[in-house]
């Protein structure tokens, strides 16, 4: 069983009144009572993902003691992208962001984060909600990073994205339709980097929004390289413009 895993009503309102940070909290489906309203009402106040699962769920982490409640404490201290992008700026460096739509997968997470700490990114920045956890697993693939790199959790990637663009930063998105192959995009401006979920890709949404696209040329068989492999790939890049 995880160290970061609370559960039970009592412990669970507890952690979240303490002011650590919390992943996120599952809530048994059919939970009722003044108990559940108050759970309920403090993860939207505190904008903490919220589940509702069936007992069966919960049943699997701690067997049958978990009073239809548990959470998970966050092994970092999650930054807000308001207060990262400023930081940057008084620094007199040149931003370089990464905006994840759809990583689940914590060791494909974990593999970004190690890319992007080596590779000279400044944040990453996930969603509140579908999103992978950043766990001991993700932790350990990113060699460490995650505890380096600032981690930013918003309440939108698309928000974030319209966020970037008023800040003077041109918001890239690799997709296999476009015409403009990635040593042909400009990183040495303000720049993010929006990384798609490895099964679709970016979000059509968000493909609307960004300001240019590209591809990473390929020549085999294979639809698609790994998200993380591609990730690297445009780092490897944007520090390579960089100097």
């Amino acid at each position: 069983m995880s160290n970061n895993l609370v559960f039970g009503r009592h412990p669970v309102i507890e952690a979240i009144n303490s002011g650590k940070t919390v992943d996120k909290v599952l809530l048994q489906q059919d939970a009722a009572g003044e108990m559940a309203r108050e759970i309920r009402k403090l993860c939207k106040s505190k904008f903490i993902p919220l589940q509702m699962v069936p007992k069966e769920r919960l049943n699997r982490f701690v067997g049958g003691n978990h009073q239809g409640v548990m959470c998970w404490l966050s092994l970092i201290e999650y930054q807000k992208l308001a207060d990262i992008l400023p930081a940057i700026y008084e620094k007199s460096e040149v931003p370089l962001i990464i905006l994840l739509d759809g990583i689940t997968d914590v060791r494909n997470f974990g593999a970004i984060a190690r890319s992007a700490e080596v590779l000279g990114a400044h944040a990453i920045v996930i969603p509140r909600k579908k999103s992978a956890q950043i766990t001991p697993d993700a932790i350990k693939t990113s060699a460490g990073a995650l505890m380096e790199i600032p981690v930013c959790r918003e309440p939108s990637i698309i928000a974030s994205i319209e966020f970037l663009q008023q800040s003077g930063v041109q918001v890239y998105a690799s997709d296999l339709k476009s015409r403009r192959e990635v040593k042909d995009v400009d990183f040495s401006v303000p720049c993010a980097l929006v990384i798609g979920a490895e099964d679709r890709g970016v979000s059509r949404s968000l493909l609307q929004v960004v300001d240019k696209t590209f591809l990473i040329p390929q020549v085999g068989k294979s639809d698609s390289l790994n998200v993380s492999v591609a990730t690297g790939i445009m780092l490897y890049e944007a520090m390579r413009q960089r100097g």
